[in-house]
């Protein structure tokens, strides 16, 4: 008979992170992983809507970036799973240049788009509607970050990461919008970035 996916285990309210302690879960630990998960979801249905592209719309590069980041973020959970005290004993590592790459990409989308300088409702294309979707996401996912990182501190790359890709995802939002030409639906000007 073929293992079972159910263990029951959480009937209970509780479940398991890495180093075999139990916590509830609505833990901030778990909490702060759920938004993680549900951001790699969500980039996995990016990934989806880039390979059902006619060959010619393919956004060359795109689905290797977003590959790298579901990896990424898988990392990043089982580190976050890991309390600080014994995540010297979790075996995945974040690559050492995660975040400089993160930097690098968003830095050669935004050649293509010119600064970003106005909160843009966010829709368009289903595509560009998706990954604002996955930006909001990605946003959330960070303030849990920051409520389990001033509980147990968290590694200041996996911080730095998730706050560079949510950037990331808005400007490839703001790329497509302009590849497909079509125009950005602009509220406001950012004042902090206006008034340097």
């Amino acid at each position: 008979m073929a293992p079972r996916i159910y263990t029951r285990t959480g009937d209970a309210g509780t479940t398991g992170i890495h180093g075999g302690a139990r916590v509830p879960k609505d833990n901030i630990r778990i909490e702060a992983n759920g938004d993680l998960d549900e951001l790699n979801c969500h980039v996995g249905v990016i990934r989806s809507m880039l390979a059902a592209l006619p060959e010619a719309e393919q956004r060359v590069g795109w689905d290797d970036i977003f590959h790298e980041i579901q990896r990424n973020l898988m990392t990043v959970m089982s580190l976050v799973a890991t309390p600080a005290s014994g995540r010297d004993k979790n075996p995945n590592e974040l690559p050492e240049n995660l975040v400089a790459d993160c930097e690098a990409q968003i830095d050669a989308l935004s050649a293509e788009t010119g600064p970003a300088l106005h909160f843009l409702l966010p829709g368009g294309t289903p595509l560009t509607a998706q990954l604002q979707l996955a930006r909001a996401v990605c946003r959330r996912a960070e303030r849990r970050l920051w409520s389990l990182h001033r509980s147990d501190p968290l590694p200041e790359a996996i911080l730095q990461y998730i706050n560079r890709l949510s950037d990331l995802l808005f400007v490839m939002a703001r790329c497509e919008l302009a590849r497909q030409d079509w125009p950005e639906e602009r509220w406001k000007a950012f004042a902090y970035k206006n008034q340097r």
